[in-house]
């Protein structure tokens, strides 16, 4: 048999999302849900909770629609559409879909397409997973040979490399990106991809909260120095270098989970010279040159350089390995 993701691989889109925003706009009121929901994205960003927690916040809407079989099935009367043509030209009955998206929604899909499908088992009542896992990743295989115990897997289909464990099942596997097709073996991520990728890591994210706090010790100390220190230039170094010191103690701890180490600190402080010399272009522009005011200049100087800084922390600072 072959197997298929179906989220960006069959269908175009992700069919959960888009579910999502049909029963917002079906429903203006299920948008009370909203609030919490963003709270546990951020809590599931930050590694503070599951992604089976998360998920489960987001299908919290389904407690409030009355007849949901019939609010899918005008969904995939509007959005079937959104199913690839490279599939459909080479759909075959014993087709097999395995998907992380709810199972309710994706087995009306493959209903239509006629052909088996094995999701997350959601409650269509309470929003809940039944068994407690997300169908993502190692769990897709134990779910396969759960109902195939014997399976083989001719052709395997998938827009994201989380699902190698199916493509090493595979007699041939292929990545499908848009609507190109490449074998699994073939496939190298673009620098766009590798640039996602990085900066949607949980470690950028902690990184970012640990960046508001930097930001403001940098202004805070930056703008308390400058109440003795005349020269503003001046006040913003020994302020940055007092923020510099704190942010490497919370990116030890939170961002990169590294021990501390004199040489680690080292290579942080020197990850932020290219940092340094962007927010001091900034305050010498924005102050010295546009006689902008000294709080403006600071907060324009610590946040400019987010993206850099990252970078050159990630690979130079913790990006070495324990030995």
């Amino acid at each position: 048999m072959n197997v298929y993701d179906f989220d960006g691989t069959i269908y175009d889109g992700d069919s959960t999302v888009d579910f999502y925003k049909y029963c917002l706009h079906r429903k203006k009121t299920l948008i009370h849900f909203v609030p919490s929901q963003g709270w546990h994205f951020v809590k599931y960003a930050l590694g503070m909770i599951k992604k089976e927690t998360f998920k489960e916040s987001v299908y919290q809407i389904l407690n409030e629609i009355d007849d949901l079989d019939s609010w899918i099935n005008d969904f995939w009367n509007q959005n079937l559409k959104k199913i690839k043509p490279f599939y459909l030209n080479q759909k075959q009955t014993d087709d097999l879909i395995i998907s992380a998206s709810p199972e309710f929604l994706i087995q009306a899909a493959c209903k239509r397409l006629q052909v088996e499908a094995i999701a997350s088992r959601i409650d269509k009542k309470t929003g809940v997973h039944t068994d407690g896992i997300n169908c993502h990743g190692e769990r897709k295989v134990a779910r396969f040979y759960e109902i195939y115990p014997e399976g083989e897997i001719d052709q395997f289909y998938s827009d994201s490399l989380s699902d190698a464990p199916l493509a090493k099942l595979a007699k041939k596997a292929f990545i499908v990106k848009k609507d190109q097709i490449i074998p699994w073996d073939q496939y190298q991520p673009g620098w766009k991809s590798k640039l996602i990728k990085m900066f949607l890591d949980r470690s950028f994210l902690l990184f970012l909260v640990v960046g508001v706090i930097n930001t403001f010790n940098g202004v805070l100390f930056a703008t308390l120095y400058s109440m003795f220190i005349e020269n503003a230039n001046l006040a913003f170094i020994v302020g940055y270098v007092t923020s510099l010191t704190i942010s490497y103690l919370l990116n030890s701890w939170i961002s990169f989970k590294e021990r501390l180490g004199f040489m680690k600190y080292i290579r942080f402080c020197l990850s932020y010279i290219p940092n340094f010399i962007i927010q001091n272009l900034v305050v010498l522009v924005i102050y010295n040159v546009l006689h902008g005011p000294k709080l403006l200049a600071y907060c324009f100087a610590a946040i400019i350089g987010i993206p850099i800084t990252y970078l050159f922390i990630k690979v130079f600072a913790f990006g070495k390995k324990k030995t």
